[in-house]
């Protein structure tokens, strides 16, 4: 699919360009082509990170924190050590 951009018709895009001198032609068949390939190899790709994706393992957030005084394991939710009874911010 084309659009000739000379005044002479052709029936296909390597008569235009078979022709002395080439002639212009907008290649819109090839551009559709070329969008619907890159659309197909993106997808394919995003499926494949996807997957491994999956396969690693995420990080697990911290329940407990160290005491700046005594340096012991206390939940995040502690207001107060239960070791030392620091008072926490």
């Amino acid at each position: 699919m084309f659009i000739n951009l000379s005044s002479t018709h052709f029936d296909s895009i390597a008569a235009a360009k078979a022709a002395t001198p080439p002639q212009p032609t907008l290649n819109y068949g090839i551009f559709i082509n070329n969008v619907i390939t890159f659309l197909i190899v993106a997808f394919a790709v995003f499926l494949i990170v996807q997957l491994l994706n999956r396969w690693t393992k995420k990080p697990e957030a911290p329940t407990t924190k160290d005491c700046p005084q005594c340096a012991m394991t206390i939940p995040l939710a502690a207001k107060r050590c239960g070791h030392c009874t620091t008072q926490l911010a």
